[in-house]
Formats: C-alpha cells, sequence, structure tokens
C-alpha cells in the first residue's frame, strides 16, 4: 500500500479514502468513553480474548478501561499507542496479574496523528474501529464565527468493515515501525461469519449506555431545578415577608400621627396636651424617615453587593473621622467616648465605603444604648490573617435570648429613654450583610445592665 510519509499521515484521513467511507459522527469527549466502555463491555461479556489497539485522550478513565478488561481476560493482547520520539515497543508486564501490556511508540512529530484517538479490536468472533479527529482550533474559530454555533469536540467514525481496519492498521505499522506489532497485524485474518449478532448486542449496549447517561443528566437537572425553583420560593417568601413587616413598621407611625391629630382638633384641648401631641407628629414623622431610609439602604445594598468588589482599606483613615463625628452628641450626653487605632494597622479587605456603613452603624447603636455618663470604646487588634475592631459600651445590655435576634430586619430591643427618634432596625442587618460580602464574621457578647461588645474580624491584607 502507497502511504503518505509518517510526517503527513493522517490515520483518520485513511479511513475515510475508502469507496464507500464510514459515517461521520460529531461527538464529545464524554460520547468516546461511552462507546470505548460498549465495546469492551461486550468483549468482557462474551469472554472474548482480543488483541486490542489504542490511542485515547490523556484522560485516566480512558486507560482505565483497558486495565478493566484486561483483569477480565489474562491471555488478551493491548498496545497502548504514545507518542515518543523514536519508534520502539516496550512490553510492561503487570506485576499483580502477569498480564502482557504494551506501550506501542509512534513518531512524535506527526501533528496529525497527536490530535487523532482510536480503538481497534482484532478476534477470531468480533472486529471492530472507533475513529476520533479533533479539529485544529483555529479551524473551529473559524467555523464558529461563521455558524455561531458551538465547535463538537471530535469527529468520530465506527466501522466493521475489515478494509477499513487493515488501512488503519497499515498506517499505524508505518509510524510504529514494531516488528511485534507487524508480526501480529500481518497474520490476522478477519472473521469470515457476519459479525451481524456482536454488532447488534454492540448497538443495544449503546443504547442501553446512551440511556443510562441521559437518564443521570435528566435527574442530575430535576434536581438543579428543583433546587433553584426551592431557592426562588425562598426569595420570594423572604420578600413577602419583608414586604409584610416593612408595611407593619409604616403603619405604626401613621397610627400614632393620625390619633395625634385626631386629638388636636378637640375644641377642649389645652395648650400643654397641644404641644405633646405636635411633639408627637414630629417624632413619628422622623422616625418614619428613618425607616423609609434605612428601608432603601437595605435595597441598594442587596441590590449591589453581590457585584462589589474587595479592596484595601485603612482602618486609622476611617475609624477616627466618623469617632469625631459622634464626639459633639457623646459630650452632650456626658458619654466618655474613645478609640485606639495604631497607624500601622495592616489594611484589611472591605467593599467600596462598607466600612464606613460598618462604624457609623456600630458606634450610633453603642452610644444609642448607653445612658448618660457611661462610656463608649472602639479598638482594634491583630490576629493571625485578620485584623479585630471591637465596639464596647457600658449601656443597657442585650438579654441573653435576644442577642441572636438583633440581626434580623425591624428588630429593636426595648426602647431607651434617650432615643428621640427611634430606629429603623435595619442598622445591624446592613452590618452583618457587609462583613459577610468582605469575608469577616462578627460576634456579640453582652450582659444586660453592664453593657455590650461586638467583635468585628476583617481579613487582613497582608495575611
Amino acid at each position: 500500500m502507497n502511504l503518505s510519509p509518517p510526517q503527513n499521515l493522517s490515520i483518520y484521513q485513511l479511513a475515510l479514502d475508502v469507496e464507500v467511507p464510514p459515517k461521520r459522527l460529531i461527538i464529545s469527549s464524554a460520547t468516546l468513553l461511552s462507546m470505548v466502555k460498549s465495546q469492551i463491555d461486550l468483549l468482557i461479556e462474551q469472554k472474548i480474548s482480543a488483541t486490542i489497539v489504542a490511542k485515547f485522550p490523556p484522560l485516566n478513565i480512558f486507560k482505565s478501561e483497558l486495565k478493566r478488561y484486561q483483569q477480565h481476560l489474562g491471555d488478551a493482547t493491548i498496545y497502548n499507542c504514545q507518542l515518543a520520539e523514536a519508534g520502539e515497543v516496550k512490553a510492561n508486564v503487570n506485576s499483580d496479574s502477569g498480564k502482557s501490556y504494551s506501550s506501542l511508540q509512534l513518531v512524535v512529530d506527526n501533528r496529525q496523528v497527536e490530535r487523532e484517538y482510536f480503538l481497534i479490536i482484532l478476534s477470531a468472533e468480533f472486529c471492530s474501529l472507533i475513529l476520533a479527529h479533533r479539529p485544529q482550533k483555529i479551524k473551529k474559530q473559524v467555523l464558529n464565527k461563521r455558524n455561531n454555533q458551538k465547535i463538537p469536540s471530535m469527529v468520530t467514525v465506527q466501522t466493521f468493515d475489515g478494509n477499513v481496519i487493515q488501512r488503519v492498521l497499515d498506517g499505524i505499522k508505518n509510524l510504529a515501525n514494531s516488528k511485534q506489532f507487524n508480526k501480529i497485524t500481518d497474520n490476522f485474518v478477519y472473521p469470515q461469519t457476519s459479525q451481524a449478532a456482536f454488532t447488534s448486542q454492540l448497538f443495544l449496549a449503546q443504547v442501553k449506555r446512551q440511556e443510562e447517561i441521559n437518564s443521570r443528566k435528566y435527574k442530575s437537572r430535576f434536581s438543579n431545578f428543583k433546587e433553584q425553583n426551592q431557592t426562588l420560593r425562598s426569595k420570594l417568601q423572604g420578600k413577602d415577608e419583608y414586604l409584610r413587616n416593612v408595611c407593619q413598621e409604616l403603619l405604626s407611625p401613621l397610627t400614632h400621627i393620625k390619633t395625634a391629630l385626631s386629638l388636636l382638633n378637640s375644641p377642649s384641648i389645652k395648650a400643654p396636651s397641644r404641644q405633646r401631641y405636635l411633639d408627637m407628629i414630629k417624632r413619628e414623622c422622623d422616625r418614619q424617615n428613618y425607616l423609609m431610609t434605612g428601608v432603601m439602604d437595605l435595597v441598594e445594598l442587596e441590590r449591589n453587593l453581590d457585584n462589589s468588589f474587595l479592596e484595601p482599606v485603612c482602618l486609622s483613615e476611617v475609624v477616627p473621622g466618623v469617632v469625631s463625628t459622634y464626639q459633639p452628641l457623646a459630650q452632650e450626653r456626658g458619654i466618655m467616648l474613645a478609640y485606639t487605632v495604631p497607624n500601622d494597622l495592616p489594611n484589611v479587605w472591605c467593599v467600596s465605603g462598607g466600612l464606613r456603613q460598618i462604624v457609623i452603624n456600630l458606634l450610633s447603636n453603642c452610644i444609642k444604648f448607653t445612658p448618660n455618663g457611661g462610656q463608649v470604646w472602639v479598638r482594634t487588634r491583630i490576629q493571625p490573617d485578620y485584623v479585630q475592631l471591637e465596639f464596647r459600651d457600658t449601656g443597657i445590655g442585650i438579654p441573653e435570648n435576644e442577642i441572636s435576634k438583633i440581626f434580623n430586619r425591624f428588630y429593636k430591643v426595648r426602647p431607651v429613654a434617650n432615643e428621640e427618634t427611634g430606629s429603623a432596625g435595619l442598622g445591624l442587618t446592613i452590618v452583618e450583610k457587609l462583613i459577610a460580602r468582605c469575608g469577616g464574621s462578627i460576634s456579640v457578647s453582652s450582659i444586660p445592665g453592664e453593657g455590650t461588645s461586638f467583635k468585628v474580624l476583617l481579613a487582613s491584607v497582608s495575611g
């Protein structure tokens, strides 16, 4: 047979250069593996001892099929083709089973064969060929732009025609130059009787395996869809609950305002009572304003938080500025407010503007629940891979059974005497979400009547 020089030889093209070429299939690596498994299953089931010549993609799962067959039929001969610098055969004997397993070396400078994979089965009862060709990447890109479709992994043929199989074997012999391999393939006689029974069994095996693959895919997709559906249902239920909470919070100040307005219309109302009702209206309007502002802040935060990027932030550039903003309020209430934030602290990872929001919410919370004459500190401490930021006060404290609830939306502890406008109950919710996005954590410890401590851990940039 007149073959092309080894450097230009394409085993795949040899299989197609016949009068009636095998039909080409466009498949993925997973489908190629399924076809290989089906043929190995047939050989094992029928106890056919064959000579196998194979070159597979560089995946261990393909090689494991050869080992599986080798374990079931000890007198089988397997040639695992590999690219090498020079043509030679190295017979490696498996020490556990004593079965022959040869490594057939093919010339390495043949770029066509590098992208071609095959499984050849030679036996007196059954012969077959699976031959796959992976197109070049450049061609893939051109086809992709032209057809706007995803290019499949490989173009594959499967045949039981002895003439086609022999052409492919001749091409491999031209590349390998192995006397042992040549002797086996030159003396091989293809089955004279029809292989219809085996090919029918192989077809049924491949259909069965494909059904199993499709069933696994269906179950996996169904499970994914079910999980996604449950997630969406949970989100919708959460939004419904959130909306109910917002409405309830809005109704409360409106009810107080409406009550105060009706009492102001009384002709017998006295000046002190009138002023008290006017103050109530102002307080409830402020409360509603806090609520709406908090809700909008939370909605904006949840919308943008997942797409926000972390950036290095210097604690000494943020904390002192926020503390100085709250100093006048603390002095007015006789609260000692102090901070300890060294300039040489390592930067921490946080979303843009997030650290300022965290400090504002936690500091204002400490001042709000600290009686006149109390104390509030902001301190830092370096820990392995983290920087700890602590907010401690000598306030009213939090009962133990309420600590787990304080980060819930709209949850508020009992009101305090110096709270003029109330709050939306969203500050700590915002703090928790920001810290979680930054990969940090927050912990709370409190003793009623003695004070509370919030400890925030943020990842150190140098960690």
